[in-house]
């Protein structure tokens, strides 16, 4: 006897003239491990995939540095050509180097070339959207994203980007993109535990602009995270189904784009995000971030 629900939790949100999911899907955990090289399961990957499209997910967050070429490679294997309702969403601004760091590549020459990489290696002549990803591996920081940025622009002037966003930016790189050109989302570090960017967010949403968090658990100390399965074990649910439907609850802008390699764990990730909570419930899920 299945319980799956028959509609994705949260309903859908518009990027710009894109109309999306808000329960999304990241393809980052598709590469091979540290998120590098192949899949150990590629057809596996290929159904996970597939899957996403089945289950009416139609925002898929991707890169060309994941793997590298990997994910997109794969996206492209299982979905190609693509369903018209179904958007990719990409990042350039990072390379990988042998070690499997994330090397900054925001030269105006580094943008150009990675969103032509991107272009070729999904199959597209348009690319959905691009965010510009900034900072490093240890989070935002500061400084103008001006110069990679207005590259980006240039290219959306030549018809091979419809919409922009940034990622792993502060909330005044968020501004200075925004004095550029329009952005449709931000993608940075947010969670139950994690909450810098609460005011961002409120800020995002009086302007129609989403905002998509990545790791939905991670951050968290032993007890936070103590505390979030105390809640989770009352629900009868994971940690991950509540802290996926806290971030639905906490604001209409927010998109979830939570990764996964498993098909079973995708159908599991959507149903615990459909989660309900009393009042009091999230008065106690608040407490874990500001407690």
């Amino acid at each position: 006897m299945s319980t799956f629900p028959t509609s994705l939790p949260g309903g859908t949100w518009t990027l710009g003239d894109l109309t999306v999911t808000r329960f999304g899907y990241g393809a980052m955990q598709l590469a091979g491990p540290g998120v590098m090289g192949p899949p150990a399961d590629h057809d596996g990957a290929l159904a996970v995939l597939r899957e996403v499209v089945d289950l009416g997910i139609t925002h898929i967050d991707t890169s060309d540095a994941y793997g590298p070429r990997v994910t997109n490679q794969l996206i492209r294997e299982a979905l190609h050509p693509y369903p018209e309702s179904l958007h990719l969403v990409t990042k350039v601004g990072a390379t990988r180097d042998q070690r499997g760091g994330w090397p900054p590549a925001r030269r105006p020459e580094d943008v150009r070339r990675s969103v032509h990489e991107n272009l070729e290696a999904l199959g597209l002549e348009v690319l959905d959207l691009v965010n510009l990803r900034l900072g490093d591996a240890q989070g935002p920081q500061p400084g103008s994203l001006a110069e990679p940025f207005e590259m980006l622009v240039e290219l959306q002037r030549q018809g091979l980007i419809r919409h922009l966003g940034v990622s792993n930016a502060t909330a005044e790189q968020v501004a200075e993109a925004l004095a550029i050109a329009p952005i449709v989302c931000v993608q940075n570090m947010y969670n139950l535990a994690y909450r810098q960017d609460d005011e961002l967010i409120d800020d995002l949403a009086e302007q129609g602009i989403a905002y998509v968090p990545f790791f939905p658990l991670g951050g968290f100390s032993p007890l936070q995270s103590s505390a979030l399965s105390t809640v989770a074990a009352r629900l009868d649910a994971t940690p991950m189904s509540v802290a996926l439907a806290w971030l639905l609850h906490r604001s209409p802008n927010i998109l979830l784009i939570p990764g996964t390699s498993s098909v079973a764990h995708l159908r599991e990730n959507v149903a615990g995000a459909g989660l309900s909570f009393s009042d009091e419930e999230l008065t106690e899920l608040d407490k874990i971030g500001h407690g």
